[in-house]
């Protein structure tokens, strides 16, 4: 059995003892050097050539092994999630204990992030894997190519696209606990010059109850339309469209004594871009648009309105066979309306990236980038990230990085702002190893440490707004997040592989624990092909040592917790597969968030077909 999952780039992941020698989370297949990964610079590179840390997750950890992508993501190494409920609560993915406000999150190359959140951030609790090809998470501070909300890397997804020439497409249908039922449908044509896709999916759910001790039960309905087409007008220039459309409408648990709530999202983005090749320099023109409305009926603001424009160009120039100049400009306009502000901001980018094959066995990347905020002015961001190859077996990678996230519009213009807060600006530093035992093993290990400073908190005692209960503020502190990832996986046979990834992330903000992140996580688990038809996942994620929130209500459950994750799939015909997942297979009573339950055992039944 075939089933590629996750691939890791950057020595991120690996063992204890027991699968000492096996590589990154979730990998199906030994480290696979000639991946391109997209994210990790201003244009692709090959895996084995980037000293980014990436982890990619692609084929069935997407669409069959996971009911959400966050339960996806958290089975990668250095990420962690809190979520306010089960299937499409308010979830918080956090990349080596940072937040979700220091991520950015693009798909198809449009930004997604809220600017009208209390803080510039992405909500992945509404968002499945349906119609979803490939994520790509890069780690680390990476505000040099990406500007803001970069701080704790980048989450990067890519919809589905055509596999073969002519008309194919796959579709998918799922029931199972909670009264879930999914459906997705993708459509592609691809010619030789010319590509379009089109997916679409929707899911409805009973769902649980997101507040503990209520068995009233929080149900969600949501739908995802993309779509991407690209053509080749001549051999030197090709155009293209992506669009995305994320709809959900979720019962909520408005207080301990109010179950009532619902809340409404609509999420709409598009993007056009031209590429265009001229000699030895390829151009890329884009424009996006993103625009977000949230309602709250009943809540202390209803509506939550945003937009945001960009207009990008990009040019890749080949210096020589050695040398790669990657430089570009970006103008960005973002904009929120909600019942206590309505504002804008603009910021104007000039960014570069030197790739430099140093020797046949090294690469480094050099990027610098300045963004002119037209509130607080302007700010310089860079990155410097290489690999020694230092035989075919082993890779030494090291990246150093400073960042920054600027003041949300909230943070910035609302009732409780302060228009004269600066960025907050992070460094950020890993050393990591890669090594194969031949073509059956691998492990990989990562040390890696961000600080972030001149926060942006709430301060009860400043005056500046005028609200007369407190303003945001720069206050006083240092976030300081540092740890290890090890990874690894062993091929006991060709039908039979063990995997496994370890993560030990030490998260404080002046010397006192972060909240919601765990100490240790650890994720190990065994594939197996059973029969030439049927396939086998058995998967266990540990997670201990972590501090609840000071909101969390006396009897909550935040703290250590055990799920087991089984998949069975059965292939049919080639072209068409029945697979049974069961999540939380024990039955574990536990909670992310202080007071929000998680589902417990749940049962899904799918069939799978491509055409």
């Amino acid at each position: 059995m075939t089933r590629p999952t996750l691939k890791s780039s950057l020595l991120a992941t690996c063992a204890f003892p027991l699968l000492l020698a096996a590589p990154a989370a979730l990998a199906q297949e030994v480290t696979d050097l000639d991946t391109i990964i997209m994210s990790g610079s201003l244009s692709p590179t090959p895996a084995s050539r980037t000293g980014a840390s990436v982890e990619v997750i692609e084929g069935e950890a997407l669409s069959e092994d996971a009911t959400t992508l966050t339960d996806a993501l958290s089975r990668v190494p250095g990420v962690s999630f809190s979520a306010n409920g089960g299937t499409g609560a308010a979830s918080n993915v956090r990349i080596r204990g940072l937040s979700n406000i220091y991520t950015g999150v693009r798909i198809d190359g449009i930004d997604v992030t809220n600017p009208s959140n209390t803080q510039t951030s992405f909500n992945f609790g509404g968002l499945t894997g349906a119609g979803i090809s490939r994520v790509e998470v890069l780690k680390g501070s990476q505000s040099a190519l990406y500007g803001s909300e970069a701080i704790g890397g980048v989450i990067d997804i890519t919809t589905a696209r055509p596999e073969k020439m002519g008309f194919s497409g796959s579709g998918s249908v799922e029931y199972g606990s909670f009264d879930t039922k999914s459906a997705s449908l993708t459509l592609s044509q691809k010619e030789e010059r010319a590509e379009i896709t089109l997916s679409y999916s929707v899911l409805e759910s009973d769902g649980i109850s997101a507040r503990a001790g209520d068995t009233e039960t929080d149900g969600v309905s949501q739908n995802t339309l993309t779509f991407s087409s690209r053509f080749n007008l001549t051999d030197n220039v090709v155009v293209g469209m992506t669009g995305v459309r994320m709809e959900y409408d979720l019962e909520i648990d408005r207080s301990t004594v109010d179950n009532s709530g619902s809340n409404q999202s609509l999420q709409r983005g598009g993007r056009v871009f031209t590429e265009i090749t001229t000699g030895a320099i390829q151009h890329t023109i884009s424009y996006s648009v993103f625009n977000s409305e949230f309602r709250d009926p009943g809540g202390f603001s209803t509506y939550f309105d945003s937009e945001r424009k960009q207009l990008s160009y990009l040019a890749n120039a080949d210096l020589n066979a050695n040398l790669r100049l990657n430089f570009g400009l970006d103008r960005t306009e973002e904009s929120a309306d909600t019942a206590s502000l309505s504002n804008s901001v603009e910021t104007t980018s000039a960014f570069g990236e030197l790739q430099w094959a140093v020797r046949p066995d090294v690469d480094l990347s050099l990027a610098a980038r300045y963004d002119d905020h037209s509130v607080f002015g302007g700010q310089w961001s860079g990155r410097a990230a290489g690999v020694w190859r230092v035989s075919e077996a082993t890779s030494l990678r090291a990246v150093f990085g400073t960042g920054f996230r600027a003041p949300s519009l909230y943070e910035l213009y609302s009732a409780y702002g302060d228009s004269a807060l600066q960025p907050e600006k992070s460094r950020s530093a890993e050393l990591g190893i890669e090594h194969r035992f031949g073509a059956r093993a691998s492990i990989e290990a990562t040390l890696f440490y961000t600080e972030i400073d001149d926060l942006i908190g709430f301060d009860p005692s400043s005056v500046a707004c005028g609200s007369g209960f407190g303003c945001y503020n720069q206050v006083s502190g240092l976030t300081v997040s540092k740890g290890l990832e090890l990874g690894g996986k062993y091929a006991l046979s060709d039908a039979v592989s063990l995997y496994g990834n370890y993560t030990l992330t030490d998260a404080k903000n002046s010397g006192v624990r972060l909240v919601r992140v765990p100490r240790h996580d650890l994720v190990v688990g065994i594939d197996a092909d059973l029969t030439p038809r049927l396939g086998a996942r058995l998967e266990v994620q540990h997670v201990a040592d972590v501090d609840p929130s000071a909101f969390a209500p006396a009897n909550h459950k935040v703290g250590d917790y055990t799920l087991v994750n089984l998949t069975l799939d059965y292939a049919m015909t080639d072209q068409a597969k029945a697979y049974l997942r069961v999540e939380n297979l024990t039955d574990e009573d536990y909670e992310t968030a202080g007071g929000y339950n998680m589902p417990g055992r749940a049962i899904t039944f799918g069939l799978r077909a491509d055409f």
